[in-house]
């Protein structure tokens, strides 16, 4: 099988793929407008962030899969890859402890005001009377939206800290995420309303979809807290920005966020993005995923998906 690697791959796997009789196409520096000319003849391709539209699927005249090494896939058009036979499979919840490791760390970051600690350190300004009003995650209260693998491994760590775990009462949940649920001791309420209201922390863990698309709006920001965090680790587009900035300015909301609309599809450049400048919010650069365990997992997955195929088999297949 011949098979095309756009984004960053391990190379230990690469050369197991090597191995096995696959011939692979490395080059993790393409940007999302070369591909379709890069991509003719080859069966598989294989894609992190790279954005891989209709004329990239098109040019792909032996294109059979796209896997996405990892698991929201709203950056392949999925709707175009079906009607042309080409199967989209993703490695959901590979990642899951490497973003739930990234939430904790921009909370902990935000109540601590860690990044502003090391930055006037640097400067040479000692200022122990400012930094010394943390609050503290002791007994405050976290609620998470979303009860996939990122949320519960969020729950999860959360618990650990002494917050009190507030989820959603929804029907339907598996008898394995209600186990964990209750394991945790985890609390449900009715409403995202009635979550805004009674979290001291909002963190946000759903997938880029038509029903997610501003699902943190004017209207749950405005039931939040006064001084309450809210945390976005999952897609950009799930967040009101121009909502945000306006709630970031009118109480003493703050954010940490690890995504954001409109971001680079190139690994390096300029990103002039209002939020992720507000003073009022620590951001990273969407590496929640970006730890060498999660790598290594996600990577796991993709040859799973590819063995599978080998054997005529498509696996975790979302169009």
């Amino acid at each position: 099988m011949r098979i095309f690697f756009a984004d960053k791959f391990p190379s230990q796997h690469l050369q197991r793929l090597a191995d096995a009789g696959h011939e692979t196409s490395y080059m993790p520096d393409l940007q999302a407008s070369d591909l379709p000319g890069a991509i003719c003849g080859m069966d598989a391709l294989v894609v992190r962030s790279t954005r891989v539209d209709k004329d990239a699927i098109a040019a792909g005249d032996k294109l059979s899969i796209i896997i996405r090494a990892g698991a929201g896939t709203n950056t392949i058009d999925k709707g175009f890859a079906a009607e042309n036979g080409v199967a989209v499979c993703n490695v959901p919840g590979k990642n899951a402890v490497a973003v739930a490791e990234l939430t904790l760390g921009l909370l902990l970051s935000i109540d601590r005001n860690i990044p502003d600690n090391v930055r006037e350190l640097r400067e040479g300004q000692w200022n122990k009377k400012l930094y010394s009003t943390a609050r503290g995650l002791m007994g405050r209260s976290i609620g998470i939206i979303g009860a996939g693998a990122i949320g519960m491994a969020v729950a999860e760590r959360a618990a650990a800290f002494g917050l009190k775990v507030i989820m959603i009462q929804k029907p339907g949940r598996s008898e394995k995420i209600l186990e964990r649920m209750a394991a945790v001791g985890i609390h449900t309420v009715d409403s995202m309303d009635d979550l805004a209201a009674a979290s001291d922390i909002v963190s946000v863990h759903v997938p880029a979809a038509a029903g997610t698309k501003n699902l943190i709006d004017q209207r749950f920001l405005a039931k939040m807290k006064d001084s309450a965090i809210l945390l976005n680790t999952s897609r950009g587009d799930v967040i009101d920005e121009q909502a945000l900035l306006a709630a970031l300015d009118s109480k003493s909301l703050r954010a940490g966020l690890d995504v954001y609309l409109d971001e680079p599809a190139a690994s390096q450049g300029e990103f002039h993005s209002a939020v992720a400048r507000h003073p009022r919010v620590y951001g990273t650069h969407h590496i929640g995923a970006s730890t060498e365990q999660a790598q290594n997992a996600v990577a796991e997955g993709v040859i799973d998906i590819i063995n599978a195929l080998a054997d005529n088999q498509i696996i975790n297949r979302v169009n």
